[in-house]
């Protein structure tokens, strides 16, 4: 696995690739409700490596607890989806960020829960200081983006209850599943490799779909 740089240059090159990337947005239809996660690019604990946030949700949660996930959750009323992604970061991490540090958004992803996932990229420069909210955060990992080049990944595979595959992503910590692992491979694929690839058609394992 090749090595991202956290640097200036891997930076512009995500924001000139999301620049150009024809975002696909879904059709408001009353059913779903909006929400947010954000993708958070910051220096892993390898030093000089990109890396993303990636949490472990309490399983004390009623909705999805003890799931993996980025951080983000439902919009509040009249927030945007940017302001919505920067402030869940900061309730659910401890981490603080301006529109600035945005670097683009990727595309809508339904879930089978009720939501309209709308993923934002964001760069934080700089030493982070993460802390994890013990109500909604059980841990919290660097996971360096290297790993979403995995020989074998995105693992894609056939259900039962649904004509569609789902899709994971094996990842040091564990196997992440959809929603996580569709908004994570499209962020491999546009944000990181440059190649427009859409991911809705990817379905979540049954025990998301509560």
């Amino acid at each position: 696995m090749t090595p991202f740089r956290f640097d200036v240059s891997l930076r512009d090159a995500i924001i000139d690739r999301l620049s150009r990337f024809d975002r696909r947005r879904h059709e408001d239809t009353g059913e779903l409700k909006h929400a947010a996660v954000a993708i958070v690019v910051v220096e892993s604990d390898t030093p000089g490596e990109a890396a993303f946030l990636l949490t472990k949700r309490t399983p004390r949660l009623r909705a999805h607890g003890g799931q993996w996930a980025l951080p983000g959750g439902r919009l509040d009323p009249g927030e945007t989806i940017e302001q919505a992604a920067l402030r869940e970061l900061e309730e659910e991490l401890g981490v603080a960020a301006a529109s600035a540090d945005i670097l683009g958004t990727l595309d809508d992803y339904p879930t089978r829960s009720g939501y309209l996932i709308a993923p934002v990229v964001v760069w934080i420069p700089g030493g982070v200081r993460v802390t994890p909210n013990p109500a909604e955060v059980a841990a919290a990992y660097r996971i360096r983006c290297a790993e979403l080049f995995r020989e074998g990944s995105p693992e894609i595979v056939a259900i039962e209850e649904s004509d569609r595959p789902i899709i994971r992503l094996p990842l040091p910590v564990a196997t992440v599943n959809a929603p996580t692992a569709a908004v994570l491979y499209q962020f491999r694929e546009v944000a990181l490799a440059g190649r427009d690839t859409r991911v809705d058609h990817f379905e979540q394992p049954v025990f998301a779909w509560r």
